[in-house]
């Protein structure tokens, strides 16, 4: 397994309030773990991908942080479980 994976990573897609976007974004930049950050058109608003040591720290970043940002209506999360085209240093 690869250092990519030594991690965990997940996809975490988030809904918005409307006009809140600005202001969701701000705070995601600030938490620790965001690896990308994507202001998108489709289902969701934002699509993020986020790392963590272990699952325990992912779900604190998730409940505690991400749900807790004023505008966050709602999640959608994929734990990524194995990649296929590991990303490049």
């Amino acid at each position: 397994m690869g250092t990519w994976l030594a991690r965990v990573f997940a996809f975490v897609n988030i809904f918005v309030d409307s006009g809140s976007t600005s202001s969701v974004i701000e705070e995601l930049q600030r938490l620790p773990g965001l690896e990308e950050l994507y202001e998108v058109a489709g289902e969701f608003d934002i699509v993020t991908i986020f790392s963590a040591r272990d699952l325990g720290e992912f779900r604190d970043i998730l409940v505690n942080k991400i749900t807790t940002i004023k505008g966050v209506r709602s999640t959608v999360t994929d734990i990524v479980l194995h990649s296929h085209r590991p990303r490049l240093a």
